[in-house]
Order: structure tokens, then sequence, then C-alpha cells
């Protein structure tokens, strides 16, 4: 079985989009900051770029925060890890099939900000 080409229109920086929104969480928020601020009209990159700044800024933060807690802090920034590994394959997936697959709370905030 074939599968159609999802449309997801023009980028203003020259790549397919669902290969933009994929290397928009490559690097985590920095690359969803990169292309958050080089994409200029396109709606779907300047989505996942803006989900991957709030999911991994997010994670980035509470790891921090984790870190100043001996012990049970320590195994809390682990586990929080583990699920930033999760949340950042299954979105370059999604992302890459041309989807616009919002998380809970950051997919609200990325889709007001795209």
């Amino acid at each position: 079985m074939v599968e159609e080409k999802k449309n997801l229109g023009e980028t203003s920086i020259g790549m397919q989009p669902n290969m933009a929104g994929l290397l928009s969480y490559l690097l985590g928020w920095i690359t969803g900051l990169i292309f958050y601020l080089v994409e200029k009209k396109n709606k779907f990159v300047r989505f996942h770029a803006m989900q991957s700044i709030v999911v991994f800024g997010g994670i980035a933060v509470l790891n921090i925060v984790l870190l100043v807690i001996p012990v049970l802090g320590v195994l809390l920034s682990l586990l929080l890890s583990l699920l930033g590994i999760v949340l950042w394959v299954l979105l370059m997936i999604k992302a890459y099939q041309g989807e616009f697959f919002k998380l809970p709370i950051a997919g609200d905030i990325a889709e007001k900000n795209s």
C-alpha cells in the first residue's frame, strides 16, 4: 500500500515541513527555538518547534530543580529523563509522519503560539 504524502504547505526555509518538524525536536528546546525563530510562515513547523521548546525546556528546568533534592530528586530526575527520551522519539516520528500530534498542556501552548 502506498501512503499518500500530506500537503503541509511550503516553508520559508526551503525544507520539507515534515523534516523541519522532525528537526525541531532533534536537540530538544535548542533546535525548537532555532526553527521557531527562522520559520515565519509554516504553521506545522512552528507548532512542532514551539512544542519542542515547551516540552524539552520544561523537562530541563524540572531536572535542574529535582537535582537539588537529595536521593528522591535524583531518582525522579532519572524517571523524567526516561520519559523525555520516549517523548523525544515519539514526537520526532509524529512530526515526520506529518501529524499535528498535540501533547496535553504543551500542545495547547504550542498551538496558541504557532
